[in-house]
């Protein structure tokens, strides 16, 4: 059996991008619109499978997927809620489960937003968890690099 690489750590990961929209047209795609965006594989429980994702609009709401079978997996919950401005939740999807993702959206003028993401939290993470959250193809930098780009071409589209 594999030890863990106890010496396994992954700085938080940041991720930045330009969206041209409006910052609160920005944010509400990122909170009501997330399962026109969010890419289902590999990026969920089902690897695909999700018919919905959804995200409660409130401190404390459910981040959750939804399978075409109804079956429903908790993504985690939300931590901190300021419409337009911010949000943060708890990430519950393997291998990062009890991390923690910040979401802010700056308004760079009156047609641009920046979106800051910030992924952390992984110093809570035991030593078997952590090093298979490190052995994540590209690493997660590079996936929310990828999913970000997704959530910038559909907030830009309308």
């Amino acid at each position: 059996m594999a030890q863990p690489n106890v010496g396994a750590r992954i700085e938080p990961v940041q991720q930045v991008t330009i969206v041209r929209s409006d910052r609160a047209h920005t944010f509400e795609v990122f909170v009501r619109r997330i399962g026109r965006w969010w890419p289902g594989r590999p990026f969920s429980f089902g690897e695909g499978r999700p018919d919905m994702v959804h995200m409660d609009e409130a401190l404390g709401g459910r981040v959750h997927e939804t399978w075409a079978d109804g079956t429903e997996h908790d993504w985690g919950r939300v931590t901190v809620w300021e419409p337009s401005a911010r949000l943060a939740l708890t990430w519950e999807i393997p291998p990062a489960a009890g991390t923690e993702v910040e979401v802010r959206f700056s308004a760079l003028g009156p047609n641009l937003t920046r979106v800051e993401l910030e992924h952390r939290g992984w110093d809570k993470l035991p030593p078997e968890q952590l090093t298979a959250a490190a052995a994540v193809p590209g690493g997660f930098g590079e996936a929310w690099s990828l999913i970000l780009g997704r959530f910038a071409a559909v907030a830009e589209a309308g």
